[in-house]
């Protein structure tokens, strides 16, 4: 078995055991499967397929061209950094709102993203792992619907992840809670208590 129809084996396994994380990760699982399916495609001496132009970045040259290209729209731990930092904010207008369901799957998503990076830089790991401890707090917050505990775990996770990024040799990359909403999701409609 070829290293490529082992990843295409893998990520056929990850689809079908969460369909739900399949529709959250939209385009770059598609694009993932698509590259993997071409991959492990036998080598003919038939012309290439006619794609659009849309697809042909992906499609041609090499399968470690493909993959490299692949991995350069994934990049390293910058792209997971931009994820958490856009979970960081919703997470801090979930606890205004007292909405305690969209504060608990934000968490979810920062520990997502934070595990996605650290797969692929795993010498990120041990400073990501300072997460830890103040992402359990929160939730603790969270789970007993104390808006004061949850502004006071949400103050140490600010001042945590201003650590990691002093740790990672970053710290111009100074996070603070938001002055700005950028999502649509307010306060829990009034008796919606079920998710």
């Amino acid at each position: 078995m070829s290293k490529f129809t082992k990843i295409d084996a893998v990520a056929t396994r990850r689809l079908e055991g969460d369909r739900g994380e399949r529709a959250r990760t939209g385009g770059v699982l598609a694009l993932l499967l698509a590259l993997t399916g071409a991959c492990t495609r036998e080598p003919s001496d038939s012309p290439a397929p006619e794609v659009s132009g849309g697809e042909a970045w992906l499609l041609s040259g090499t399968n470690d061209e493909r993959f490299a290209r692949v991995a350069r729209q994934l990049r390293g731990f910058d792209v997971a950094m931009v994820e958490t930092g856009y979970r960081y904010g919703e997470l801090y207008w979930a606890g205004q709102d007292q909405n305690w369901e969209y504060a608990k799957y934000q968490i979810e998503k920062i520990r997502t993203a934070v595990s996605n990076g650290v797969e692929r830089r795993p010498k990120r790991g041990p400073s990501a792992r300072m997460l830890d401890g103040p992402l359990a707090a929160i939730e603790e917050a969270i789970a007993a619907g104390d808006p004061a505990l949850f502004a006071a775990r949400y103050e140490t996770l600010t001042t945590t992840c201003n650590a990691c990024h002093l740790a990672e040799r970053v710290p111009f990359v100074r996070v603070q809670p938001p002055t700005v909403r950028l999502a649509p999701v307010g306060p829990p409609a009034v008796g919606d208590d079920d998710p």
